[in-house]
Order: C-alpha cells, then sequence, then structure tokens
C-alpha cells in the first residue's frame, strides 16, 4: 500500500469476522424448503451473490422473496451457535488500541449484524456497524462503505476495506478506499488476487502482521 497512513478500517462480515458460513447454508436450505420445496438449494450460487442484501440476492437468482423472512427466522435460531473467525477478538483489539477507527458494513441488515456481533463479543470493539438495509444500493456500490466512512469520519483515502468477496473489494475501491483481501473467508483466493487488492492475508493474524508494518500497531 502507498499514500496516506490508514486510520480507519472498514470490515465485511460474514467469512472475515464471523465463520458464518457452515450455519447460513443450514438457514438457507431451511428456507428454500420451505418456501420453494423439496430439492437442494443453489447455496453455491447465493454465495457468489454474498455481500449484497439478500432482497437483491433473490431477486437476481429469480428466487422467492418469501425466502427472505424464512432465512432470517432460520438464522436467528442459530445465531447463537456463530463463532468468530480466528483471531478476530485480537484483531480488532489491538487495532483499536492503535487508535484505529473500526467499523463493519455487510450485507445483512443492520439490526441482524448487530445481533450477531453481540453474540461473538466483537460489537463492543466497533465504532459503527452498517447494514445494506440502511443504503440505496448493496455492494458493490460504493454506498455501505462511503456509510461507514461518514459514521467514522473517515476520508477514503486513510481508510481500507477488508472483504473476502470481489464484491467488497469492488465497493471499497468504488468508494476510494485501500482493499485487503481476506483469503480465510468463502471467496476464491483467484477471484480475490484478480481484483488487484492492495493487499492480502491469509487469517485475522496475517493481516493484523501486514497492517502492523504499516501503521505501527503494538504487537
Amino acid at each position: 500500500m502507498s499514500g496516506k497512513p490508514v486510520t480507519a478500517v472498514v470490515f465485511d462480515l460474514d467469512g472475515v469476522l464471523i465463520d458464518s458460513i457452515e450455519l447460513m447454508r443450514a438457514a438457507f436450505q431451511s428456507a428454500y424448503a420451505e418456501v420453494v420445496g423439496d430439492g437442494p438449494a443453489p447455496f453455491e450460487e447465493y454465495l457468489k451473490q454474498l455481500g449484497r442484501h439478500m432482497p437483491d440476492i433473490l431477486a437476481i437468482m429469480a428466487l422467492p422473496a418469501r425466502m427472505y423472512p424464512a432465512f432470517v427466522r432460520h438464522s436467528n435460531a442459530l445465531v447463537h451457535l456463530t463463532p468468530a473467525a480466528p483471531g478476530a477478538h485480537r484483531l480488532l483489539d489491538e487495532l483499536a488500541d492503535a487508535g484505529l477507527a473500526l467499523a463493519v458494513a455487510t450485507g445483512k441488515s443492520r439490526e441482524r449484524a448487530e445481533q450477531v456481533l453481540a453474540v461473538v463479543g466483537l460489537r463492543d470493539r466497533l465504532d459503527a456497524v452498517c447494514g445494506s438495509d440502511e443504503v440505496p444500493a448493496g455492494k458493490p456500490a460504493p454506498d455501505i462503505v462511503e456509510l461507514a466512512l461518514h459514521r467514522l469520519g473517515a476520508a477514503p483515502a486513510e481508510a481500507i476495506m477488508v472483504g473476502d468477496s470481489p464484491l467488497d473489494l469492488r465497493s471499497g475501491r468504488a468508494a476510494g478506499t485501500r482493499t485487503a483481501a481476506a483469503l480465510w473467508g468463502q471467496g476464491s483466493a483467484e477471484e480475490l488476487l484478480a481484483c488487484e487488492p492492495d493487499l492480502a492475508a491469509a487469517s485475522c493474524d496475517d493481516l493484523l502482521a501486514r497492517l502492523s508494518a504499516l501503521i505501527g500497531v503494538r504487537r
């Protein structure tokens, strides 16, 4: 990375700070069975759109809008099982200790994001949480990253967007931030690296080390 020092970090949520993909798969399958019927749900196709607000994903996939409330209900029943990504607590703690402003910008609604962050013990470590229900257009549009930067009082040139999907990286780039590929998430490393992120990390600990060299995080 080059340019101004990083003073703010905006994170995607699912696959980056929380290890939620398998619980998401179970909720998606249950919602599909309830609304559409028997058979395997097209979850892998859903993952390709992860980062967008779910009603938008359902429209893109030509699935019934009624799947959204069903998915939320099934997800809420499983939320207590959600684990944080390995190293996520330390990552946020050390970045906050270094004086960085921290936010989440997620395809989830803000209410659902707040709920799961509280469950995994990460909410108090964040300065802002932004959901896709709060912006006109979801990722890859810049809206949600811009909202996060506004709430943090951070300039795009001093921020970095961390995500595990090309949609996350494209959203950050469109908002004028630098970008970091979270290779520990659900996204394809090949697709993430093809987006030419400013840095790529294999884990939360690896991301902390790479940022530490640039911003002086205490180790």
